[in-house]
């Protein structure tokens, strides 16, 4: 309530960057209103896309391992390499993944056929299955969460926030 009694109608972020209009009308304090509110949306973003991995015993960095060789296509294999510049974590946490996608069965190891030295990651037809299923699911799920927002207004905040990653990337 404000001091007319009226109910405050801004976010979260917007009652933050109204009390620092009052206490420091001096800074501009409105990335605040753009990396706050992403914050906070990453937050529940994650929380609103965990459920659909673990429903099929996956962890959402599982899935990105299974979802990357499913996009590089048939025969589905990539190097550890190749897996950790595309899905932008360590060769570590890719061979944790890998070991543990392994282990369920849902990709081989392999050795590669011209460097008996290296290795590819490869689906095996239990991952393709799953990640063809849980792929489906994952993006209906991706539809209901932006359902409140135009194609347009998605298509726009996307390029926004593309240009906005090459910036601070620096491309």
């Amino acid at each position: 309530m404000d001091e007319r009694g009226r109910s405050d109608t801004r976010d979260h972020v917007g009652r933050i960057l109204a009390q620092w209009a009052v206490e420091r009308p001096d800074l501009d304090v409105s990335p605040m209103g753009v990396i706050g509110r992403l914050h906070r949306l990453a937050a529940v973003l994650e929380a609103e896309l965990r459920p659909v991995f673990a429903d099929a015993g996956l962890r959402d960095g599982d899935f990105d391992v299974l979802a990357t060789l499913r996009r590089a296509g048939d025969p589905y294999e990539l190097t550890p390499g190749e897996l950790a510049a595309t899905t932008m974590v360590t060769s570590g946490a890719v061979t944790k993944r890998v070991d543990r996608l392994i282990d369920q069965g849902l990709v081989e190891r392999r050795v590669c056929a011209d460097d008996a030295r290296s290795r590819r990651i490869r689906l095996t037809a239990a991952g393709l299955a799953l990640v063809d299923d849980v792929v489906e699911r994952h993006v209906a799920n991706e539809h209901r969460l932006v359902a409140g927002l135009s194609a347009l207004d998605r298509a726009r905040l996307a390029e926004l926030l593309e240009r906005w990653g090459r910036q601070l990337d620096g491309d």
